[in-house]
């Protein structure tokens, strides 16, 4: 379950679409203090929001899916019962089973 969020998502793309239609481009540290979030917060939405822009339609929609685990980990049981534990690297089509 991830963690949950400081800023809401409404609050977000809010703050982004007013730095980007302000002429000149304000000072975010300065522009995150009148709104109350944290300016490296901001700096980081700017970021993400330019970096989406700049991928192609099908990368675009990847970025706001969650990534798949780095790793799982399987156990089968031995005859004793003790467990054996194998850890991969990316889930195989065996494991969906």
């Amino acid at each position: 379950m991830p963690a949950p969020r400081k800023y809401p998502l409404e609050l977000r793309e809010r703050v982004v679409r007013m730095y980007r239609t302000a002429e000149p481009k304000p000072v975010i540290r300065r522009m995150a203090e009148e709104l109350g979030v944290h300016h490296e917060a901001l700096r980081g939405w700017i970021r993400q929001a330019e970096a989406h822009d700049r991928l192609p339609g099908a990368a675009a929609a990847m970025v706001d899916e969650p990534h798949p685990p780095a790793r799982t980990a399987r156990a089968t049981f031995t005859a004793g019962g003790s467990p054996v534990i194998f850890v991969f690297r990316q889930p195989s089509a065996w494991m969906s089973v």
